[in-house]
């Protein structure tokens, strides 16, 4: 991919869509900490001054990018419960649904739960206070949507609710920090099989998660 000047609004924002696109199919490749301005740079076929006149670090691409992937991520979850948890059932059941949907949804987007869990550790560490204070804003934004999603479908839930949606993210970060295990550890495992019980999958590790903080958070009888 190569660009003449970008001379006009629309031209501009092509190319940073363009810069966007091309890190989201860099992490399809590689983890959050792999992937480089330099090697951004030569995909998207700009010098790295150039784009760094539409991103001031490469930090800040993706940060701009995690929010795309959540924004993303609620607009397929609200289809999800709204066909896969019934409002008849008693909250304990829709609680479960709730709790199955989530961890598939999110173990299903391991590039948007990497991204969340390098996002304390990695992607603020160079960026602007702007840029933070930008991110910050649309991140309450989202959490806000995704507190409101998640209270039509378990409103006992109540004023917790967005302290559990948080809590729900956390995790998937957490979690996708050590899942899948290196080849190192995968090795262990099978020349120890005592060992196995500590292997797990992302899903089934989000499922347990997910359900404990439910329960956690619904309120007692």
């Amino acid at each position: 991919m190569t660009f003449q000047r970008a001379r006009s609004e629309e031209q501009r924002e092509i190319r940073r869509r363009a810069i966007l696109d091309t890190a989201a199919a860099m992490l399809d490749e590689m983890p959050v900490t792999e992937v480089s301005l330099n090697e951004l740079s030569r995909r998207v076929g700009l010098a790295k001054s150039n784009v760094l006149r539409y991103f001031e670090s490469r930090e800040a691409v993706l940060l701009e990018l995690l929010s795309r992937f959540l924004r993303e991520w609620l607009a397929a979850l609200a289809g999800e419960l709204a066909a896969g948890v019934d409002p008849r059932l008693p909250a304990t059941e829709r609680a479960g649904l709730l709790t199955g949907i989530l961890s598939r949804s999110l173990a299903d987007r391991p590039v948007l739960c990497g991204l969340f869990g390098a996002q304390g550790g990695v992607l603020e560490q160079n960026v602007s206070v702007e840029a933070v204070t930008r991110h910050k804003r649309e991140s309450l934004e989202i959490l806000d949507a995704a507190t409101t999603l998640i209270r039509e479908h378990v409103p006992e839930l109540g004023d917790g609710a967005r302290a559990y949606c948080l809590q729900v993210l956390v995790l998937a970060g957490a979690l996708s920090a050590a899942l899948p295990p290196p080849a190192g550890v995968l090795a262990a495992y099978e020349a120890d099989p005592s060992l196995a019980v500590l292997h797990t999958d992302l899903h089934d590790a989000l499922h347990v998660a997910v359900t404990m903080t439910t329960l956690g958070a619904l309120p007692r009888p």
